[in-house]
């Protein structure tokens, strides 16, 4: 039996993954997160998830090591950094605000027993409401999601904040698509279900 393990220490990863009653570990990995010189964030997810996956590879043999990164962009094609305070958080909702954000979504499965590698980017749009300032403030004040691209939390009260949303995986938006993480799994022998 494989080993099946997440190279990511995000709780909202681990709590996505978990959804799926598979036993798994979590591992730190260690990736240069840097974007290349005209990187498209599709491209920079997608080297980055097969990236982590791979930094843990040589000490698990015989595993299924899955890789996730995302970014937020706007809509002038900008990636949105993690804003890490109330201030640049409030000014992020604000530039958000009544607009589309798209998010993308890396995802690799590496099996090491062959070194089988599985990869994808999964879209997802957010469409945002107008926002005043006060329901900014009121969000962030009670939400606090200052590690969160786009600076909200969709799993929770950051709900609030979208008109609608498109993409084929909810999951995707928080950071782990799992639609197609079972697809990758099943191709490795792996049933969910």
């Amino acid at each position: 039996m494989k080993t099946l393990i997440l190279a990511s220490t995000s709780p909202f990863r681990k709590a996505l993954l978990d959804k799926l009653g598979l036993t798994f570990e979590c591992i730190s990995p260690h990736t240069d997160e840097t974007p290349l010189a005209d990187e498209s964030a599709s491209a920079l997810v997608q080297r980055l998830a097969i990236s982590k996956a791979k930094s843990i590879a040589e000490q698990h043999a015989n595993s299924l090591i899955i890789g996730s990164d995302q970014v937020a962009v706007n809509p002038d094609g900008e990636i949105l950094g993690k804003p890490g305070n109330l201030q640049r958080a409030s000014r992020q909702l604000q530039s958000l605000a009544g607009k589309r954000v798209s998010f993308y979504t890396g995802l690799c499965l590496l099996d090491t027993s062959d070194g089988h590698t599985q990869s994808c980017v999964e879209p997802f749009h957010v469409y945002f409401r107008s926002l005043s300032d006060l329901q900014i403030k009121r969000y962030l004040q009670r939400e606090q999601p200052f590690n969160c691209a786009g600076s909200f939390k969709s799993e929770a009260l950051g709900i609030a904040l979208f008109e609608k949303m498109q993409g084929d995986d909810p999951n995707s938006l928080i950071g782990l698509p799992l639609i197609k993480l079972i697809d990758m799994l099943q191709q490795r022998g792996v049933d969910v279900i």
